[in-house]
């Protein structure tokens, strides 16, 4: 016998052997909306034996396991379409993600519209033979047989140790090697959508074959995937990939290169608009501007760790493994270049905390698979600083540095969409990270009260081997329009790297000291910042932030010379405004200029030259009336002086 207790804190004595589901089915918790289950922190489903007694959670759609294991029997459900329709197309790997899965496959032939409608339709096929999904094992070399015709399987199962007892999930005449869980059988997949087909490397690793990836989703209803695909729909609307290119704030081009995207002049111009900004604002609050150079010799990168532990994340200049020669490296980060600005003389207590900011351009040499847009590229541009000062200022220190992230994020909108992540090293994973166990429990235990006092532990997560490898890190965390989470602004505890490039000050005993640093951005990356507020407000900038804030229509050319002079008014009060004398109709170009999202459109004819006024239509109101010209000049300035959303 064994005693089982459920997540309701219902307990029930049953008769071994049983499965998990004998257990929900005994205690009278069984339904269709069980997906699977929690024995203690392992995943399992409803099929997995009881070993004894046990506590169990049982997972629905509305849990994130639960979900996850919807969708990953999803996946296996379209794998299984495809060995149907195409016995010649190899399998790779089929996961859960986020609100869907994706199926890799070695195709000779793209999985254009036409054919991911006859995979949908055999899937609809398998879902309704309601096939039972069955667990087995084999031995290494007995799975190294059974899938002898699907090499990329080989691969995997030649990765397990030898002594490995090797899982398969079949369902009907589909076999794939998988570690599950997976549902009761296929038939509880009711409602479904392949939803795109992309190319990916294999393991992510672009000197790999390429794949083609076929993503989906799934729901336990038709209600539920109708929503989700009319959710899905108007975030496409307003992915910045889509409106950041039609509305030409940046474009790519193959022969740039992947990850390299080219700012036109919109973009350009609001992302200086962000620099000027954060600039300004941290020279108010006592940064001190540094500019260095983008690239180093590795002896640099030794000192500091990267070359040891992110190595493949940069792009190297020479070879690295020729000591013999000079090597550099374009700088992924800014610190150890900053650093020199500390060293450049003996510093005191008195000096400190010495807050360097920098604009910097950084390189990383990102998975061909990871880009997207202007949120994960190549070349990027960051509101980089370091702070340097003694352990007394640290609390003090973290405080501003915080204060002025969330500063920023409200400047610009995105305050409201962000969380925190408590991002801490892995004692499993010590070949990651610098420094010993005592020294990283001394600055996690520190960074946890930093963030107690500002946060309340209520307001953050925490993310195991999430770290830098030199300390641990508040992240702010934010989601696209797709629902796929970044890291948007990070502040960074570090008691390590100070040491070991020979960073002192003299302390009011008269004796050498080694500084704390922070490690931090204001506004994060200024791409991706483009990026996701060009999401959040649908290309309809904020007028601060407007790259034109206002485009003057004259009626016809007989008033373009008024249309000049208000023009040249507005740019001496240092608005950023247009001029549009096309001979085209006022209505097309009155429509041109809402559909490129500009704030305001002042139309100007016989009678607002003949009374000094300008008719104004507004973005978001419409007819605004007729102002004064010099009345509406300072009405402008005083919306982006005081950063009107």
């Amino acid at each position: 016998m064994a005693m089982i207790s459920f997540n309701g804190g219902k307990q029930i004595e049953i008769a071994l052997p049983a499965t998990v589901y004998d257990a929900a089915k005994a205690a009278e918790l069984a339904s269709r909306d069980v997906l699977a289950a929690k024995m203690g922190e392992e995943v399992v489903a409803l099929t997995a034996p009881l070993a004894g007694d046990a506590e169990i959670t049982l997972l629905t759609f509305a849990d994130k396991e639960g979900e996850r294991v919807f969708n990953h029997t999803a996946s296996h459900i379209l794998a299984q379409a495809v060995k149907r329709l195409f016995p010649e197309v190899k399998l790779t790997i089929g996961p859960a993600i986020e609100h869907g899965f994706y199926y890799d496959f070695d195709a000779d032939f793209a999985f254009t519209a036409e054919i991911l409608k006859k995979i949908e339709d055999e899937m609809k096929k398998i879902v309704k033979e309601n096939l039972r999904i069955e667990r087995s094992t084999l031995p290494r070399e007995e799975a190294l047989i059974k899938m002898a015709d699907e090499p990329y399987k080989l691969e995997l199962i030649r990765e397990l140790p030898e002594d490995a007892e090797i899982s398969f999930y079949t369902q009907g005449e589909f076999t794939d090697l998988c570690a599950g869980p997976h549902l009761f059988s296929t038939g509880a997949v009711k409602a479904f959508k392949l939803l795109s087909s992309t190319g990916a490397y294999w393991r992510g690793n672009s000197d790999n074959k390429m794949l083609k990836r076929i993503y989906g989703t799934a729901f336990p209803s038709k209600d539920a995937l109708n929503a989700y695909v009319t959710a899905r729909e108007e975030a496409q609307k307003r992915d910045h990939n889509k409106i950041g290119r039609e509305l030409e704030y940046f474009t790519t081009v193959d022969v740039v290169g992947q990850g390299l995207p080219i700012l036109m002049p919109k973009g350009a111009r609001v992302i200086q608009i962000l620099q000027r900004f954060v600039e300004d604002e941290e020279r108010r609050r006592g940064y001190l501007l540094t500019k260095t150079p983008l690239m180093a010799k590795r002896e640099l990168y030794k000192i500091s760790g990267h070359w040891d532990h992110y190595l493949d994340g940069m792009f190297i200049l020479g070879d690295p493994n020729d000591e013999s020669k000079e090597c550099f490296a374009l700088r992924p980060m800014t610190c150890p270049f900053q650093y020199q600005v500390y060293l450049n003389r003996k510093r005191s207590y008195r000096d400190l905390p010495m807050r360097l900011g920098e604009t910097s351009t950084l390189f990383r040499n990102e998975e061909s698979g990871e880009m997207h847009g202007l949120i994960r590229v190549r070349q990027f541009t960051i509101s980089e600083g370091h702070l340097v000062l003694r352990p007394d200022q640290l609390a003090e220190e973290f405080k501003g540095c915080l204060e002025l992230a969330m500063f920023m994020l409200d400047a610009v909108g995105l305050k409201e969409d962000c969380s925190f992540r408590f991002s801490q090293w892995d004692p499993a994973n010590r070949a990651k990270y610098e420094g010993t166990p005592e020294q990283w429990a001394e600055a996690q235990g520190i960074m946890k009260q930093l963030l107690d006092e500002n946060l309340g532990e209520e307001n953050y997560t925490i993310g195991i081997d999430e770290a830098a490898f030199y300390g641990p890190k508040l992240d702010i965390q934010i989601k696209n329009v797709f629902g796929k989470e970044d890291t948007l602004i990070t502040i960074q505890v570090d008691m390590l790297l100070a040491k070991k490039f020979g960073m002192e000050y003299t302390g009011s005993d008269n004796q050498p000291k080694t500084p704390y640093i922070i490690h931090r951005t204001s506004i994060g990356c200024y791409e991706r910042t483009l990026a996701l507020i060009l999401e959040k407000y649908a290309g309809a900038l904020p007028v601060w932030l407007a790259p034109t804030q206002a485009v003057i229509l004259p009626i016809t050319p007989e008033f373009d010379d008024y249309a000049k002079e208000i023009k040249a008014k507005m740019e001496a009060a240092d608005l950023r405004v247009e001029l549009d004398c096309r001979n085209e109709k006022i209505g097309y170009r009155v429509r041109e200029a809402q559909l490129s999202k500009v704030p305001y459109m002042l139309v100007v004819g016989a009678n607002e030259q003949e009374e000094g006024t300008v008719s104004i239509r507004a973005r978001k109101e419409g007819d605004g009336g007729v102002m004064k010209v010099d009345d509406m000049i300072a009405r402008f300035v005083d919306e982006v002086k005081t950063r009107k959303r």
